[in-house]
């Protein structure tokens, strides 16, 4: 079968995201980079506290997956946190090592000190932030970012300008605070930052289109996700022209956590075509070690890496896989099980069942098979047990049922 970029040998998906009268009217850069922070804003999640070797370990799967730069974490928090940082940076992996500073010197001699690649300079740009929150004049916020920054950049590091709260911010002021930068101090990259997750899709569009307006400096995206929108508003970046994604696995974050790596890859290659360089196989093994290390357990149908997204227990769900399974497989799930590090389409046994689940489940099992009045007479005891337990059926109590119905 010849291949379509809607319909591959991996994932089937609409073919209207590719139309000609879509892809017009979004505007895609070339390549679109990660930039993975859960090492630092995923561990700022109330409550999650990553060791030096947890730090390492993520690291490692980390660059595994293809994710081509790491912020191993703010050096400036603890010794021990400085001491994780350095030893990340000196385990030789392909990415690239970031810090997380404030607009200080100091910070950015931390940086130095743990042999980071570059740095991620944070400054409030709201009036109402800098006011209240910081006490500060707008010109001081001005003053420390131009003096930290073109101090960073002329230590050879790699500089992106955070502006804390931009969506939140006068227009006119977080772009004085970044003109200031470009023209006095020093940005490699600017980060976009709606710091609160309290903008539109929409709104995110219309906000990097007009730094692009202003800048030939990369722009990259930090989502929150207080509205569920982090997903949603890094894409409408990206649409509008940014090209490197912060994430965090499985979404942790302040607060309601960030845009989740396994989510923005799979959403950037397969429904926009745009090649990511992350291998989509170590997404679930990387996945399943933050919420290990985390203590933060996901729920069963998170999308992309969740134990559930090749479960289904519907009995007519069942009877189309078993029909299509050996013909059409990417008929009835949108992925390739082996796409995503899964072993197997499961049918469950519950409630929900129906008579092709308990024949796919008599198969299964090697059990021999029923008349078609005995099935129904097993479904319909799955069901009340199913609904008794208000759980899914193990394999022995599907076995007792049905040992059950045909003694009697």
């Amino acid at each position: 079968m010849k291949e379509n970029l809607w319909e591959t040998k991996n994932w089937f998906v609409s073919p209207y995201n590719y139309l000609n009268e879509v892809k017009e009217k979004i505007r895609l850069p070339e390549k679109v980079s990660f930039h993975d922070i859960t090492l630092r804003d995923g561990e700022q999640q109330a409550g999650i506290i990553f060791n030096k070797e947890d730090k390492i370990e993520i690291a490692r799967k980390l660059d595994e997956a293809g994710v081509s730069r790491i912020e191993a974490g703010m050096p400036a928090v603890s010794k021990e946190e400085k001491d994780a940082v350095k030893a990340i940076a000196n385990e030789g992996l392909k990415a690239k090592i970031f810090t997380f500073a404030r607009c200080m010197k100091r910070d950015v001699d931390l940086a130095l000190a743990c042999d980071a690649d570059g740095v991620i300079m944070e400054i409030p740009s709201s009036d109402h932030l800098i006011k209240y929150a910081y006490g500060w004049t707008v010109e001081k916020a001005i003053n420390l970012s131009v003096e930290a920054t073109k101090y960073a950049g002329e230590h050879g590091l790699h500089v992106a300008f955070f502006t804390i709260d931009t969506t939140r911010a006068n227009f006119d002021t977080f772009w004085n605070i970044i003109e200031s930068v470009a023209s006095e101090g020093h940005m490699d990259s600017y980060v976009l930052v709606d710091t609160f997750g309290v903008c539109s899709p929409e709104a995110i569009s219309y906000l990097v289109k007009e730094v692009k307006k202003r800048t030939n400096k990369p722009v990259e995206m930090h989502c929150h996700n207080d509205f569920g929108l982090a997903i949603a508003n890094s894409l409408a970046g990206v649409i509008a022209g940014a090209e490197i994604v912060h994430t965090t696995v499985n979404a942790i974050g302040e607060r309601s956590g960030n845009a989740a790596l396994e989510e923005m890859a799979a959403s950037l290659e397969v429904l926009y075509g745009l090649k990511t360089g992350v291998n989509f196989k170590k997404l679930r093994g990387l996945s399943k070690l933050v919420e290990e290390l985390s203590l933060v357990k996901m729920p069963p149908h998170k999308p992309i890496v969740g134990d559930n997204v090749f479960t289904t227990e519907s009995g007519i769900i069942a009877g189309w896989w078993d029909r299509a399974k050996d013909k059409r497989p990417l008929e009835v799930f949108p992925f390739n099980p082996d796409f995503l590090g899964f072993e197997e389409v499961k049918i469950a046994l519950g409630k929900g069942s129906g008579r092709a689940s308990i024949i796919h489940w008599l198969n299964k099992l090697g059990l021999e098979m029923p008349p078609r009045e005995k099935i129904d007479q097993i479904l319909e005891k799955v069901k009340i047990l199913a609904e008794e337990k208000k759980r899914l059926l193990t394999d022995e109590e599907f076995k007792f049922i049905v040992k059950d119905v045909k003694i009697r």
